[in-house]
């Protein structure tokens, strides 16, 4: 479809929903994805809105749909062709962002459409460690997530667990293979992170399973 044909398609989509000539029906768009108002984005869907646009900060309609929390616009969104590994200019795919605040149902259904788990850079490992997400780590992990993934700081999904004092998730992480010996960029290690914070029962499972002093 060429530009021209798009745009006179995508206003007239708008003006059938009365949204007025004066609004964009991109911003229109977005607007209705953040507000979880799935009837609009439905509408536009089906009048052929392209689900791949990206509002003015150059966020994908899905990463959109998950922060608004709202898993039946990401699932109209996902059918009508999104592309699930597309990134914000940060770096955040929509399973990254849902990993993050812990929308396990989410990464499920992101997972089923494509969505990567293992990459360069921050991955939805490390981000679900970070919050202490267990069922989300523990999902991405039975998924193939890489356990000795690292941020560009070098820093691991354990590492993360630690900062963040989620014993639970460290601990998963460990059963997992996580190592306990790796080290930042820097040289830290999560032993370290553990002992500057006071968190003495983490220390303890990290000497136990190999982590130098």
């Amino acid at each position: 479809m060429n530009t021209r044909l798009w745009l006179a398609l995508a206003l007239g989509v708008a003006a059938s929903l009365g949204l007025g000539a004066e609004r964009s029906a991109f911003e229109a768009f977005h607007q209705a994805i953040q507000n979880g108002d799935r009837a609009t984005v439905s509408a536009y869907l089906k009048r052929g809105m392209d689900p791949n646009l990206v509002d003015e900060q150059g966020q994908p309609a899905l990463v959109g749909a998950v922060r608004a929390g709202d898993l039946d616009t990401l699932a109209a969104l996902l059918k009508a062709g999104a592309k699930v590994n597309r990134r914000t200019p940060h770096g955040d795919s929509a399973i990254m962002v849902a990993a993050l605040g812990g929308r396990l149902d989410m990464v499920k259904l992101l997972r089923k459409f494509g969505a990567e788990i293992n990459h360069a850079g921050w991955t939805p490992l490390l981000y679900a460690a970070t919050n202490g997400h267990d069922e989300v780590v523990d999902f991405l992990l039975e998924s193939g997530a890489d356990v000795a993934s690292k941020a560009p700081n070098g820093v691991t999904a354990l590492m993360m667990a630690v900062r963040g004092a989620h014993r639970e998730t460290a601990r998963l992480l460990l059963e997992h293979g996580a190592d306990p010996q790796a080290r930042t960029e820097s040289g830290a290690t999560a032993l370290q992170w553990a002992e500057s914070k006071g968190l003495k029962e983490i220390a303890a499972m990290l000497r136990a399973a190999g982590a130098p002093d």
